[in-house]
């Protein structure tokens, strides 16, 4: 099988299930994993075969890609922030959006001599992995409730040469917060999807993403960040700031609770497509 034959027939299977777009878009990451070549160096050689090792792992692939199991538990990759993550069920597939809250905090911070970073539920790592590459003058925490998850963080830390603490920690005990350090900055992409939002949901992510890390309660949705603020109240060293990634319709009543637990200054951002999807607490006056 060439490269060319592996592509169509992948694309054509594939379209069954999905529109063409993400069709070509899914094979394309599909054949760059198995050949390592980009686009436009498989269209040079287009007619050069799949070696063997190539071609089984492409029919391995195949009947997890048709039952909506997503590339990047697949492929057991995911790109962030321009670098490459292992990921697996146990992790939430990193998003576009949450590499502009990183960014945010890098842009802010890139010139500050010294820093402390906690992270809280850290996935596969990407948030603390990534701030550390890009400021490596901050000292990195990250927790996560899941040994599962921590497993996953801590392998993609030693690949990518990341100094993190990792914790294992439910941030909703707040008799576990003695353990945790002061820090400068709290981050945080928590569960934030009301469970009655599940039948608007896509079946790739419902059937194969940790739900832990995706739903709360109907009754109580902001319930991971009025532990994040009360965290905050204790861990939040002089000048500290919080950010974190918020559901889209909820801006203002995330908003309303920092402002209500003494952030002097908060402050909804929204992301390239006009959603309101971070927040930044700061100037912390109650304590």
């Amino acid at each position: 099988m060439t490269i060319q034959e592996a592509r169509q027939s992948l694309q054509t299977k594939l379209s069954t299930i999905y529109d063409p777009r993400e069709a070509a878009n899914i094979t394309d990451w599909v054949l760059e994993s198995l050949t390592g070549l980009g686009r436009s160096a498989r269209l040079v050689k287009a007619h050069e075969p799949l070696n063997a090792e190539q071609e089984g792992r492409l029919m391995d692939y195949i009947p997890d890609l048709l039952r909506h199991r997503p590339v990047q538990y697949v492929l057991e990759e995911a790109w962030f922030h321009g670098l490459r993550f292992y990921v697996n069920e146990n992790v939430l597939i990193p998003r576009p959006e949450t590499e502009e809250l990183v960014e945010w905090i890098i842009e802010e911070h890139k010139d500050t001599e010294a820093l402390t970073i906690l992270d809280i539920g850290t996935g596969s790592g990407c948030i603390p992995i990534s701030l550390k590459k890009a400021l490596p003058q901050a000292t990195v925490y990250s927790c996560d409730v899941s040994e599962g998850a921590l497993e996953v963080a801590r392998r993609n830390a030693k690949d990518l040469d990341a100094a993190i603490h990792f914790l294992q920690q439910d941030i909703l005990y707040q008799e576990l917060w003695s353990t945790l350090p002061g820090v400068d900055i709290i981050v945080s992409n928590p569960p934030y999807i009301p469970e009655k939002d599940k039948s608007t949901m896509h079946a790739n992510v419902l059937e194969h993403e940790p739900h832990l890390a995706l739903f709360v309660s109907n009754n109580d949705p902001l319930t991971f960040y009025e532990a994040i603020a009360n965290l905050a109240l204790q861990k939040l060293n002089d000048n500290g700031a919080v950010y974190a990634e918020i559901h889209e319709d909820l801006g203002s009543a995330t908003l309303a609770l920092f402002q209500e637990k003494g952030f002097g200054r908060a402050a909804v951002r929204k992301d390239m497509q006009n959603k309101e999807r971070m927040i930044k607490a700061a100037e912390l006056t109650s304590r």
